[in-house]
């Protein structure tokens, strides 16, 4: 909104003034825009309610709209035509009010662009049914997997290949075929398989007559001249190749790897790779979405456009949908030469971007504020807090803090289960530096429960509320 267009009025209550003017004052050398504060009769802003809002606000000539703090209760329609200016909830912390603002009426950024293929790995498929193929392939299709990579078991040779990939070819599935042994390899191309992991010495008398793609590695892993003569044969009968030097796991030489990625791309620059990025998500313990998204980058910089990925290990079983929005960010990251910074926040998971708490001053007013039976619940890096007009307890046990409010009153079975789960909740971004906002689920990034407890309404559930 420009200053043309009128004033924008922020309302408060007097604990949270300061802040709100400091945030106004920022706002306003950002944008151009003309705005005031307004500080109604009450003291803390978590308790406003947009009845007491109508009572008490004065709107000024010349406001076009009205700010309210995120916390305030009732219905925005209502208060706009008894007013007569639109009204709109801000942020729950005024200090995320200039952040919002810039992004009220920011064009979200695109990122429907991406350079990276996804083939998904099912693993061990020989031994898998084919309705079990066919919904682990389909689950991985809808989380982002462009090819559905059938691995095939070292060893042995077996007769489900062809039925099994003639069934995902059915289904609308792109496959690639994981294996060395030229009867399942010639059974997968006969079904429909477009792509052959992998060739080197060893098969290449066979490979090229089947005139499918294939993934070229080397025959000795740290020496890539040891490519060369596959990818001249390979280039002779005519075949389509992407080279994969193979990435190795940490503590085996994973650094150097990487210097082969980088002098492959060196050596054939107009060449397609591919990397398999399993050896490094499903060999180190560690959460994948991090690991996916430096993956991802080395490749969007390399122009290694397919990866093969797997899903094995439990810490890395997400890691198709973790690539998907990972090679949608270094796209835009690379295009527009831009920090792969604010743009999307769908793999923080473990932590939050941000986490905005009540100082104990704030706290403490809160609770001289409170007048009903109500149970407010907050989440502090020193503590936790339950409130309501009996009593503020705090501390680290959350059953602790359970026992001290239930010997204020009787508390029901419902109502028990309720407070046993918002201070779950809570503790849980005490522990891991997370936001905590009562009756809302926290933040998992992609992983995110969006809908709200809805059994569990309204916010503040009074302690001899039966649900």
């Amino acid at each position: 909104m420009t200053a043309e267009t009128g004033t924008i009025l922020f309302v408060t209550g007097r604990l949270a003034e300061a802040a709100l003017n400091d945030a106004v004052q920022q706002i306003r050398s950002e944008n151009p825009i003309e705005a005031q504060v307004a500080v109604i009769g009450i003291q803390v802003a978590a308790l406003m309610h947009t009845d007491l809002v109508a009572r008490r606000l004065t709107v000024p000539e010349g406001v076009t709209q009205v700010i309210l703090p995120g916390w305030c209760q009732g219905d925005l329609d209502k208060l706009s035509d008894q007013i007569g200016v639109p009204c709109v909830r801000g942020p729950k912390d005024v200090r995320d009010l200039p952040n919002w603002f810039q992004k009220k009426d920011r064009e979200p950024v695109d990122l429907s662009r991406y350079d990276i293929e996804i083939l998904a790995e099912i693993n061990g498929a020989p031994l898998r049914s084919t309705e079990e193929i066919l919904q682990i392939a389909l689950d991985a299709q809808a989380r982002g997997a462009d090819l559905i990579d059938y691995g095939c078991l070292p060893g042995g040779s077996s007769p489900a290949v062809g039925e099994h990939i003639r069934e995902l070819r059915q289904a609308g599935l792109r496959v690639s075929i994981d294996s060395f042994d030229r009867a399942e390899v010639e059974a997968a191309v006969q079904a429909g398989a477009e792509l052959i992991l992998s060739c080197n010495s060893t098969n290449i008398d066979w490979i090229p007559a089947l005139k499918t793609e294939v993934v070229i590695i080397p025959d000795n892993f740290q020496d890539l001249s040891t490519m060369e003569p596959t990818i001249e044969r390979i280039e002779a009968a005519g075949v389509p190749y992407r080279l994969d030097p193979i990435i190795e796991p940490v503590g085996f030489g994973f650094a150097a790897s990487l210097h082969r990625y980088y002098e492959t791309r060196r050596r054939w620059p107009d060449a397609k790779m591919m990397m398999g990025i399993g050896n490094i998500t499903e060999l180190a313990e560690v959460d994948s979405a991090g690991i996916n998204f430096l993956l991802a980058a080395i490749c969007q910089e390399l122009r290694i456009a397919s990866v093969l990925t797997t899903e094995v290990i439990p810490w890395a079983r997400q890691s198709v949908a973790e690539f998907d929005i990972a090679r949608r960010m270094v796209k835009y990251a690379v295009d527009e030469k831009q920090l792969p910074k604010h743009i999307a926040a769908g793999l923080v998971a473990l932590r939050d971007v941000r986490v905005n708490t009540l100082t104990d001053e704030e706290l403490q007013s809160l609770f001289e504020q409170i007048k009903d039976p109500n149970y407010r619940i907050f989440s502090t890096p020193e503590a936790l807090h339950l409130m309501n007009r009996d009593g503020h307890w705090q501390g680290a046990d959350p059953f602790e803090l359970f026992q001290q409010a239930a010997a204020s009153g009787d508390i029901t079975p419902s109502h028990a289960f309720y407070l046993g789960y918002e201070l779950a909740q809570a503790e849980t971004a005490k522990l891991l530096g997370k936001q905590y906002t009562q009756d809302e689920p926290l933040n998992w990034g992609r992983w995110s429960r969006t809908q709200q407890h809805l059994s569990l309404k309204p916010t503040f559930r009074k302690k001899n509320d039966e649900t």
